[in-house]
């Protein structure tokens, strides 16, 4: 597979909507051996296909506790629990800062894999955060747009600084 450049945040790509996939062939499996690569690469726990010009809904998450990756294949969450968390998260978009967000703890989550088939999984702590982080991106919503004005604009201006500087 390939390590695929990633678009950099304020590109406006990453507030776009993906569109589902419909067709689970041979491109479908380049592209998520592709994400895998680029994650890695990164290096970054998660990777939706967004973050690399494809508007289409599929992810890559690989938490440092696990021995493999998960491809998510338009995912979706289908139960949340009423209990928040907060969380540091960043982006692979935008990488050098991190802020804290608050998401829902757990959830449960509908997608397909590869072959198409439906797959259901219960999430909590890090892969329930992740989840909904991509998700998000998936909808067009950046992570920084579930952070206060002033938290958002601190930290673009912060963002801003180390661009400039590497």
């Amino acid at each position: 597979m390939a390590i695929r450049p990633i678009i950099k945040f304020p590109d406006p790509l990453l507030r776009a909507v993906a569109d589902p996939v419909e067709r689970f062939d041979i491109e479908l499996f380049r592209l998520a051996g592709d994400l895998i690569d680029t994650m890695h690469a990164a290096p970054g726990i998660g990777i939706t296909a967004p973050h690399i010009g494809v508007l289409k809904r599929v992810v890559a998450i690989q938490l440092p506790s696990a021995s493999k990756s998960g491809i998510y294949v338009n995912p979706s969450i289908i139960e949340a629990s009423t209990d928040m968390t907060r969380h540091t998260e960043g982006s692979v978009s935008m990488p050098g800062v991190t802020e804290e967000v608050e998401r829902h703890a757990r959830v449960r989550v509908r997608y397909q894999d590869l072959e198409g088939k439906e797959q259901f999984e219960d999430a909590e702590g890090l892969l329930a955060v992740c989840h909904q982080h991509e998700i998000d991106q998936f909808d067009g919503l950046f992570w920084t747009h579930r952070l206060s004005r002033l938290k958002r604009d601190r930290l673009i201006k912060r963002y801003g600084k180390l661009a400039r500087a590497s």
